[in-house]
């Protein structure tokens, strides 16, 4: 194993769970999770930071995958602690192990930015939605302002080393937009106490469209 590969393996499920597990990540998860209804597919789900917020009372079934085998451990154990029955795999986005028109909702938060192929991901979440079903999103991407996109641009190539190919400079409501999706926003603007390059967030509901 290389030292790349060590480093992906050992220490970015590390740096993720705990980036992804600060308060104001929780207060945003608070906007979007709670929304999922019926049944729910979760890409990215390792970590298992939005566990707690579904809302029993509305999910019928879960599901989630994510390539990491750390991060999956931690989603499974929220799941175990949640009491619910959840089937979680190991995959990627590119190729989501579930069948057409599966699921009501699908949920997507800080994932489209380190996949491999977005536009791919996009197409399979909207594979397994059934007609009219919603994809929920709180994804970090492409400033709206000039003077922090060169910067993205200039801090991207060693930020996707260090941070599990995380992408600085992925547009995200127009990218879900362009693959078929009808998108309300909820909110957006930069993370406070976050540098810039990397605080830009759009987060909202996106329904497939015929």
């Amino acid at each position: 194993m290389g030292l790349q590969s060590w480093y992906d393996e050992h220490i970015v499920p590390r740096i993720i769970r705990c980036a992804c597990g600060l308060d104001v990540m929780t207060e945003r998860r608070k906007q979007v999770v709670p929304l999922a209804k019926g049944r729910v597919f979760e890409i990215g789900c390792g970590g298992g930071h939005n566990q707690p917020h579904y809302d029993r009372e509305r999910v019928t079934s879960f599901a989630g995958i994510d390539p990491s085998g750390k991060l999956l451990e931690y989603a499974r154990a929220e799941a175990n602690a949640k009491g619910w029955s959840a089937d979680i795999r190991q995959g990627v986005g590119e190729d989501i192990p579930f069948a057409d028109e599966e699921f009501d909702t699908a949920v997507c938060t800080f994932t489209l930015c380190s996949v491999q192929d977005q536009s791919r991901v996009l197409s399979e979440l909207r594979r397994i939605l059934k007609p009219g079903g919603t994809l929920l999103f709180l994804e970090h991407g492409k400033s709206p302002d000039s003077r922090v996109q060169r910067w993205q641009e200039r801090i991207e190539p060693v930020w996707k080393h260090l941070v599990g190919g995380c992408h600085l400079t992925r547009p995200v409501s127009s990218a879900i937009a362009d693959s078929g999706f009808a998108v309300t926003p909820i909110d957006k603007g930069y993370t406070p106490k976050t540098p810039r390059f990397a605080g830009w967030m759009e987060w909202g509901v996106a329904t497939k469209t015929a």
